[in-house]
């Protein structure tokens, strides 16, 4: 991996974008109408990171059935550099556009390794692939207003704490902080102070994802920090978790519904679930594998409404899903090989099961639960 309510029921978001984008929220909420269709059952969404691209594919076929990004390494109206994230809503789909930065040797996916290729935009497409709203500019990296700095995750609110309606949680990891922005591209919240690396009050190194939590509470991934927080609205840390002082890059963190923390421990190729008191209950380990890359730091490992754990292996190049036993059900990506044909992927950093958002976020009440209806 490069570095790249207070109870709160999740709200009946009818009419809960104000006007602006007007058009996007007339479209938006007809979906949320019918979120079946968010369900496309057995469909993986996957952050092609090197490839830039986001796919859609049938987990029975193998098939891609949905694309966006055609390939290229300059940020515009079809391409997506170096996505770490994305989620689909509907017939929508949240992407995250974090560019690839400099490095020697030049990581795939960029043509100016000296500079690197920069996007820094989370933005929101229709299923023709059109940009329907946006924050951030393509490839200006920067901290004012509608600007990002290597936004590696992104999630959509129906609402936020004190602030209803159509809201976008995004981690800017670049700018060390995690920002809530409203459907005019305004903040709202933030928690990390801008610019500043640190471990106290206020401040993070380097975050790789944040989650809104049913309690109103946020679980951030401080991955530098090798640490995962849950913060209060107010920024008052409530929990901090580092599976007992082992944590080693913390790539991504969900609450799962028994109470337990998900944690992508990266640096210990390892996706970890850890109780209450920080003590590991279960984990899978992705580098033990007949032809495994020996480092091949995992990103992602969400849990799926049917027990097993979704988890995006970036550097041997495959999504798994893997039981709770350890038994891999669905691979996509041949483990290690790089590329971009059929079975091939080029350092996936996000998978989402469509429709399952067991531990996640969900964008309005996409969850399943019926009883908020």
């Amino acid at each position: 991996m490069y570095l790249s309510n207070q109870g709160m029921k999740r709200r009946n978001v009818s009419g809960a974008v104000a006007c602006g984008v007007a058009a996007l929220a007339v479209a938006l909420f007809a979906q949320v109408a019918s979120a079946q269709q968010s369900r496309e059952s057995g469909h993986v969404l996957i952050s092609d990171q090197f490839n830039n691209r986001v796919i859609e594919v049938d987990q029975a076929t193998h098939k891609i059935v949905w694309s966006f990004g055609n390939g290229s390494d300059v940020a515009g109206p079809h391409s997506v550099v170096g996505v770490n994230d994305a989620e689909r809503f509907g017939a929508f789909t949240l992407i995250s556009g974090t560019g690839i930065p400099p490095s020697s040797p030049p990581l795939p996916g960029c043509s100016d390794p000296a500079n690197g290729c920069a996007d820094n935009r989370v933005f929101i497409v229709g299923p023709g692939g059109n940009i329907l709203w946006q924050y951030g500019q393509a490839g200006v990296t920067g901290s004012g207003w509608n600007q990002l700095n290597t936004p590696v995750q992104a999630a959509v609110l129906s609402g936020f704490p004190g602030h209803p309606g159509f809201h976008v949680i995004i981690t800017d990891q670049g700018n060390q902080r995690i920002i809530v922005v409203n459907e005019h591209k305004n903040i709202v919240w933030q928690y990390g102070t801008t610019g500043v690396i640190g471990s106290g009050p206020n401040q993070l190194n380097n975050p790789n994802s944040a989650e809104l939590l049913e309690n109103g509470h946020i679980l951030i991934a401080d991955e530098l920090n090798n640490r995962v927080i849950e913060i209060t609205v107010a920024g008052t840390i409530v929990n901090t978790f580092t599976e007992g002082g082992a944590l080693n890059t913390a790539a991504f963190a969900s609450r799962l519904p028994n109470g337990d923390t998900l944690i992508s421990d990266a640096g210990n190729n390892r996706i970890a679930e850890v109780n209450g008191s920080d003590t590991i209950v279960w984990q899978y380990v992705t580098n033990l594998g007949v032809n495994s890359n020996a480092n091949p730091q995992p990103t992602r490992g969400i849990r799926l409404r049917n027990g097993d754990t979704l988890i995006s292996d970036q550097f041997n190049n495959r999504v798994i899903e893997a039981t709770p036993g350890g038994k891999i059900v669905f691979q996509y990506g041949m483990t290690n090989v790089a590329g971009n044909g059929w079975n091939q992927l080029n350092g996936p950093y996000d998978a989402k099961e469509i429709g399952d958002f067991t531990g996640l976020t969900p964008p309005f009440d996409f969850d399943g639960d019926k009883d908020d209806h």
